[in-house]
């Protein structure tokens, strides 16, 4: 009986052992991966441009790896010359307030009728940001390059919309469909869609 007490001792300390040197080398290999992130970006809209080139030049600058795959009219923020605008389409909840913060109470019904709404909140937008100190979005797309994220066109989207690699800028790490970004996507930590 002496020796069944002696190797169930001698059990439960190879066990103990086990798990505390498992947990060690858990927490070592953990410590040492570099977290990582994929964001789709869909929509070339201003107001639409922010969220991906925000959260990828954060990500990046906390260490992150970063990849954003630019699709349909996502695509657009890819482009040498960016002509954003934004738009009370589609965007019920839009307020339309004047660079000095004054809300005007206009329906987003009636702003999508009115000719020339969209220039001129556009216009507005883009003086309110400035106003306001926040980056232009060439300047956040640069901060993004600087801080090597990783710029994927989707290459099917290029196609589909003629358009010619010339008209992008250079900084483009690669010109992949679905099928080649979904594997890095997997892979990732953190996977947003915008």
């Amino acid at each position: 009986m002496g020796a069944v007490q002696h190797s169930n001792f001698s059990q439960e300390s190879l066990d103990q052992w086990f798990d505390q040197r498992f947990a060690e080398k858990m927490a070592e290999r953990d410590a040492a991966r570099t977290p990582s992130m994929t964001i789709i970006a869909t929509k070339g809209a201003l107001d639409m441009a922010y969220p991906p080139f925000i959260l990828a030049s954060t990500a990046s600058a906390l260490g992150w790896d970063v990849s954003i795959f630019f699709t349909f009219y996502g695509l657009s923020l890819l482009k040498k010359n960016l002509d954003l605008q934004v738009t009370p389409l589609g965007n019920p909840a839009m307020p339309m307030k004047l660079p000095n913060g004054t809300e005007l109470p206009i329906p987003t019904s009636i702003m999508a009728l009115m000719p020339g709404f969209q220039s001129m909140a556009s216009g507005m937008m883009k003086k309110t940001l400035k106003t306001k100190g926040v980056a232009s979005i060439e300047e956040l797309r640069e901060l993004c390059i600087e801080a090597d994220v990783k710029l994927i066109a989707c290459q099917m989207t290029v196609d589909l919309f003629d358009y010619g690699k010339e008209e992008f800028i250079p900084e483009i790490a690669d010109w992949v469909g679905a099928a080649s970004f979904l594997p890095i996507a997997q892979k990732a930590d953190v996977n947003l869609f915008v």
